[in-house]
């Protein structure tokens, strides 16, 4: 028999509910959509297992998809970032919630499974677990997935892995392609969120520091941006040329790890890769160098390394681990190297969920409706979806744009027409 819900404590509900509240009237694009829902019902029976991060801005998400008729069943994509008032307050709620922050990876799996019993017609990611749960392990739950949706970098990378192997078994939005989800969400939401929870974590100074940004896709201009403003001298890392480059004209200092670790105080990782610092850059970093990660596993500090370099570990702070080296150098992690925005911090504002979602929310409707018609492949969100995403974030903000006259748009559209 399935759950109703695991979480830390049913009492915290009113707290969250207070929280969700607050983060609703800052989402005025996924509270449109919602009001749609409500009306016209496009979920009405549909099953949902959402594997995402609990928190205020999820639950507003929850609530837009209950609003369309869906069912759904909520798991933690991350140990770190589950809100726990937020989990109660949608399992006071009647939503199945199975998320308690700090959970091990035993529990997280657990609740997954649990998530899982509900038998989804849609699967909601955000890292694609769900997906490869599904994949590996419960192949029987395929024949009734019309299809699902992936929030993250990471998670994409993974499934279109699967997708090109011929392991990918049902169609799958990539949300996080979306440009209204990934220029904003991951440059300005991973931006300012990644710099909030190292404040809040280690309350250092950026300005004056050398700070390390490990990748330049959209969360590594935001990072590398946002420490820039506040002072820092910021060194990017990256593999890909072209981002390289765009780095060097942004005005960036651009140099392979191992250079940067000499000179490194503040080292960010935001790349989706795995080992992106390692044993030799531990080696060759500076006493109290800080190591953190805005990636969304916790693979991209090599930590078993750091660990067995280390002769003593200390936990000193909340979300900060004290690495003391054999020659008494000290590296600081925070927060076990998961994502720091979300275990030290609230993660992305609501302003930048608004838009995440909607895309969600949306592209939910989309499967429901198209998913029996597509190839079992990893797909952009269609542009009308991003497109209408954007027009109602504008209007939420009150602004208005220019409109082509018949004639702008004749020339627009014609060969014949030129100088």
């Amino acid at each position: 028999m399935m759950k109703d819900y695991i979480i830390k404590d049913i009492n915290l509900a009113e707290a969250g509910k207070q929280r969700i509240e607050w983060a609703r009237r800052h989402m005025p694009v996924l509270q449109k959509i919602k009001e749609q829902f409500e009306s016209e019902k496009p979920l009405e029976g549909v099953n949902v297992v959402a594997c995402l991060h609990v928190t205020v801005e999820t639950a507003n998400l929850i609530y837009t998809l209950k609003a369309g008729g869906a069912n759904i069943a909520l798991t933690a994509s991350n140990p770190l970032s589950t809100q726990d008032d937020v989990a109660a307050a949608l399992a006071s709620g009647g939503i199945k919630t199975f998320a308690i922050k700090g959970e091990n990876e035993k529990q997280y799996y657990e609740c997954l499974e649990e998530a899982l019993k509900i038998k989804p017609h849609v699967t909601l990611d955000d890292g694609a677990d769900t997906i490869a749960l599904v994949h590996s392990k419960h192949q029987e739950l395929i024949k009734d997935i019309k299809g699902g949706c992936e929030e993250t970098t990471t998670g994409v990378i993974r499934l279109r892995a699967m997708a090109t192997d011929g392991a990918l078994k049902y169609p799958v939005i990539a949300v996080n392609d979306a440009e209204t989800k990934m220029m904003f969400d991951n440059r300005y939401g991973t931006g300012q969120s990644t710099i909030h929870g190292i404040m809040n974590a280690t309350n250092i100074l950026f300005a004056g520091k050398t700070i390390v940004v490990a990748g330049y896709g959209w969360c590594g201009r935001g990072v590398a941006s946002r420490a820039r403003g506040l002072g820092g001298n910021v060194v990017v890392v990256e593999v890909e040329p072209r981002k390289a480059l765009e780095a060097v004209m942004d005005g960036f200092r651009v140099m392979p790890m191992m250079e940067a670790a000499k000179i490194g105080d503040l080292f960010i990782t935001v790349t989706g890769d795995i080992s992106v610092i390692r044993k030799e850059h531990f080696q060759a970093m500076k006493d109290q160098a800080i190591v953190c990660n805005s990636g969304h596993f916790n693979v991209e500090i090599d930590i078993p390394q750091l660990t067995k370099l280390s002769k003593e570990v200390n936990q000193i702070k909340n979300d900060v681990q004290e690495y003391v080296m054999q020659d008494d150098r000290r590296i600081y992690l925070l927060a076990e190297g998961r994502l720091v925005n979300l275990a030290s911090a609230f993660g992305h504002p609501p302003e930048v969920m608004d838009m995440s979602f909607a895309n969600q929310a949306l592209a939910v409707r989309y499967i429901n409706e198209k998913g029996r018609t597509l190839k079992n492949q990893v797909y952009r969100v269609p542009a009308e979806i991003d497109s209408r995403v954007a027009k109602l974030k504008l209007e939420a903000m009150g602004i208005e744009i220019e409109t082509l006259t018949e004639e702008q748009d004749k020339y627009l559209h014609s060969w014949t027409l030129g100088t």
